[in-house]
């Protein structure tokens, strides 16, 4: 905005145009007083007019009434222009009136033959009109304009500063962006303060005008008849009409400059050119159009009105009804192919930007040579079933994770893929290209030969067979899956063990903002008076971490509330949302209403028991296992659990709730999925079977 007000007054003046500014008011200062003769009076209302048309032109093209911001005071300038050089025409007209219509000049002695006809009761009623459009149209309807727009911007100063203050602090713009705004703000107000009382110098340049031009008249009457000798008809004629022709040479540039103020205050917040404002708005509605023609046409067949004015109008309206949707989609079609192009050269820009080397996926998927090409084939197939799986995963944890980029590498082995989290290698796998898995778990074996191997998902027994045998494996009984499925398998685990570091900041506030009110404000509440917004996004971590879902946020949100305005520690958090949760994990973890139970020993309960430590209120401060409890406790573990999972049925391990987070601790580097709950979080009402102990 400042550029572009620049263009019109430049903010550094080239040399000399302070003083040749200077000398100007002073040369108009001097008309007021100092006789000037008619040669200079014609360059003088010549000028007057020229600079009237240029502050129309300029109010015409400008984008914002902002860049004419200098307008209230050019307009007091040219209205002492239009004032000293009504002071020196009269002189002139009272001084040299009687040697003829021509002793004020071939200004005004042109336009009053141009605009009276020879007849000075026309010009008279023509110059009236012009006062009365001038005076109480155009400058009374202007006054009023910049009135209100003064009143309402300066009213609204106050909420403009608070929102560029909430914006500075939300991070939204910098510190350089809020001072160009406050800035405009300030020019804002300043101009429409100054538009409301420049627009009072157009009110009384009318009064001046109307009253100058009756002092021309009688005055000039009375000096024709007596100074002079003139018969008293003459003297009216000659009188009347130069100083009529000398009012119609100062109201018409007063017309241009009142109509130049009316159009820059009414364009109030509208941005563009005034064409682009009023034609743009008006032609931009092709019903609107076609209503309008169709009226049109219907009065030209009306009988007594003219048939050719309103048939050209109506078939011209038509005509552009029919045009103009055609030029909205042309440039719409335009615009959308420029932002295309800028967001490609973006693209391109950031490619080859040193910063988007610095750019990682969240998650992203690489694929060796062979394993890209056996996948191109079932590429949409791929794309498909990832979107699906993210679906799944916002529908069963209640998180969005991130897009999968999925990728050619070189720099991996032809038959691998590896899987990346944040730019890190998390896991990875070579495929057998050609080929199918066969899940045995360690059971009966398909006849056909194949390799055993690992499953790379849960790590569990399997054979590698050729797609020949794909048909042989199915009338077998097994399920036969392809590379697609075993690859897209993997990828799900990592990405459900890896939830926690899928959790971002922003991925919170996104959650919090999806909830309804009451719970975003008691959201908000929490992270204002008890803990931040990164504390909740820990609590929400270490429930992912355990694979429990965040689904039923408000839920959380409210279990959270009823401890943390007494409890710091988020692990101590976590276990009382646990419990209030009850119903959703055991839910969760049960298998058509049966939740199977491994249960912790007496003799391990009693260990885990001992190995905490407490201070004096009687909180868990350590815990301290002895070595050999430890391992004894891993193997046994290690092999009841291994039995129960060999059987393909889900189980949970239950603990004391005191121990609980320990006992998972130690579980989760045997068997990472295996969910750990404590005797409270056994939820009501649900059938609970034992099937067997770690004793």
């Amino acid at each position: 905005m400042a550029q572009q007000a620049a263009l019109i007054i430049p903010k550094v003046a080239p040399k000399g145009r302070d003083v040749g500014f200077a000398l100007g008011i002073v040369a108009i200062l001097s008309i007021l007083f100092l006789p000037i003769p008619p040669f200079l009076i014609d360059m003088g209302l010549a000028f007057s007019i020229a600079f009237s048309v240029l502050i129309l032109m300029v109010s015409l093209w400008i984008q914002r009434p902002l860049e004419f911001s200098s307008f209230p005071t050019i307009l007091l300038i040219s209205t002492m222009v239009r004032l000293a050089l009504n002071i020196a025409t009269t002189r002139v007209i009272l001084s040299h009136g009687h040697e003829g219509h021509g002793a004020a000049g071939g200004v005004i002695s042109g336009f009053a033959s141009l605009v009276m006809s020879g007849d000075f009761v026309i010009g008279l009623i023509v110059f009236l009109i012009l006062i009365t459009v001038n005076f109480i149209v155009i400058t009374k309807g202007a006054t009023r304009i910049a009135e209100v727009g003064a009143r309402f911007t300066l009213d609204a100063i106050p909420g403009k500063q608070m929102s560029i203050d909430a914006d500075l602090s939300a991070g939204l713009i910098d510190e350089k962006e809020a001072q160009r705004r406050r800035r405009e703000l300030e020019e804002e107000s300043s101009f429409y303060g100054a538009m409301d009382g420049a627009s009072k110098f157009v009110r009384g340049d009318a009064i001046a005008g109307l009253i100058i031009t009756a002092i021309n008249i009688f005055g000039g009457i009375i000096i024709g008849y007596l100074r002079h000798g003139m018969p008293i008809g003459e003297a009216a004629d000659v009188f009347v009409k130069l100083s009529v022709g000398d009012g119609l040479v100062s109201q018409i540039p007063a017309l241009i400059v009142s109509l130049a103020a009316g159009l820059l205050v009414s364009r109030g917040g509208t941005a563009g050119s005034t064409d682009q404002a009023v034609v743009g708005q008006l032609g931009g509605y092709p019903k609107a159009l076609m209503v309008a023609s169709g009226l049109i046409i219907l009065l030209a067949v009306v009988p007594g009105l003219p048939f050719l004015p309103f048939a050209v109008l109506g078939g011209g309206m038509a005509f552009l009804s029919w045009l103009v949707p055609r030029q909205i989609e042309a440039a719409n079609a335009a615009r959308r192919a420029e932002e295309a192009a800028k967001v490609q050269q973006t693209k391109e820009g950031e490619q080859d930007s040193v910063k988007s080397v610095l750019k990682t996926a969240e998650i992203e998927l690489l694929l060796g040579k062979q394993v890209s090409t056996r996948l191109l084939g079932a590429h949409q197939e791929l794309a498909f079933r990832v979107g699906k799986m993210r679906r799944k995963f916002a529908g069963q944890y209640g998180l969005v994770i991130p897009e999968i980029k999925v990728s050619d590498d070189i720099s991996i082995p032809d038959k691998a893929y590896h899987i990346r989290i944040h730019g890190t290698t998390i896991a990875s796998n070579t495929v057998r290209v050609g080929e199918v898995l066969v899940v045995t778990g360690g059971g009966r074996r398909p006849s056909v030969p194949g390799d055993e191997i690992r499953e790379p998902a849960f790590g569990m027994p399997a054979v590698s067979i050729l797609e020949t045998f794909t048909e042989d494996l199915k009338r077998e009984g097994f399920h036969p899956i392809d590379n697609v499925s075993v690859v897209l398998t993997h990828l799900s685990e990592v990405i459900r063990n890896n939830l926690p570091h899928l959790l971002s900041y922003k991925d919170v506030k996104v959650l919090i903002e999806r909830l309804d009110p009451e719970y975003r404000k008691l959201a908000d509440e929490i992270c204002t008076s008890h803990m931040s917004y990164s504390g909740l996004q820990a609590v929400l971590k270490l429930l992912l971490a355990e694979r429990v879902s965040i689904r039923n946020l408000h839920l959380i949100l409210e279990a959270v509330a009823e401890l943390a305005p007494h409890v710091r520690k988020t692990e101590q958090i976590v276990e009382h949302v646990r419990v209030r949760m009850s119903q959703q994990l055991c839910g969760d973890l049960a298998d058509n209403g049966v939740l199977r139970v491994l249960r912790l020993g007496n003799k391990w309960d009693m260990v885990f028991h001992q190995a905490l430590k407490r201070d004096a209120k009687g909180e868990v401060v350590e815990f301290d296992i002895d070595p050999r409890h430890l391992e004894e406790f891993s193997e046994q573990a290690t092999k009841v659990i291994r039995e129960h999972l060999d059987r393909g049925m889900p189980f949970v391990l239950v603990s004391s709730p005191e121990s609980r987070s320990y006992v998972r601790m130690i579980i989760e580097r045997l068997f990472a999925t295996l969910p750990v709950l404590s005797h409270v979080e056994l939820a009501k009402g649900l059938e609970i079977k034992i099937i067997g102990s770690i004793s």
